[in-house]
C-alpha cells in the first residue's frame, strides 16, 4: 500500500458514506505480502475512517459487489494509459453486473508511484520514506531484512 493508494481512499471515504477498500488475490501479481497481511495493513492505515471497511475477495471484483450490494468501484488513475485501460474494464463491468465505476485522479504528488515501483526500490535499499504509510515502510523494511538476497 502506497501514499498514493491512501490518498484515493481517504477522498473515495468523502464521497461515500460506506468504503470497502476489496483485496482480491490475483495469482498474476507476486507480492511480498500475503492477502491477509494486506488486509492487516490497510486496516491499520485506515483505522481513523469510520467509513471504511476491508474485505477480500476471489475470483472478479464485480462478482464480490454484486454480492455485498456496492454499486460503484472507484479507481485512481495516474496517467493517460491508465484511463485506457481502466475506461475498457469499467465499461465491460458495468455490462456484467450494472455496477458503475467512478475514476479519481491522482493527487500530482503521487501520480508516479506504483507499489511495484515501491518495492523495487525498497529490494535495492533505495528510500522509500515518504511514499508509503510509516506502519507499512516499518513492515516492508522488516520484511526485505527478511528475505534472501
Amino acid at each position: 500500500m502506497t501514499n498514493g493508494h491512501l490518498d484515493i481512499i481517504v477522498r473515495a471515504a468523502r464521497l461515500f458514506d460506506d468504503l470497502v477498500v476489496a483485496v482480491g488475490a490475483n495469482p498474476r501479481k507476486a507480492g511480498l505480502f500475503s492477502v491477509d497481511e494486506r488486509v492487516e495493513l490497510i486496516r491499520e492505515v485506515t483505522k481513523d475512517l469510520a467509513e471504511v471497511r476491508v474485505a477480500t475477495f476471489d475470483g472478479l471484483l464485480v462478482d464480490f459487489c454484486r454480492e455485498h450490494g456496492i454499486q460503484a468501484i472507484v479507481k485512481g488513475l495516474r496517467a493517460v494509459g491508465d484511463f485506457d485501460y481502466e475506461l475498457q474494464m469499467a465499461q465491460m463491468n458495468l455490462r456484467l453486473t450494472g455496477v458503475e465505476t467512478v475514476f479519481v485522479p491522482t493527487s500530482p504528488e503521487y501520480s508516479f508511484l506504483s507499489s511495484s515501483l515501491v518495492k523495487e526500490v525498497a529490494t535495492y535499499g533505495g528510500d522509500v520514506s515518504g511514499l508509503v504509510p510509516e506502519h507499512v515502510l516499518s513492515r516492508l523494511t522488516a520484511r526485505l531484512d527478511d528475505t534472501p538476497a
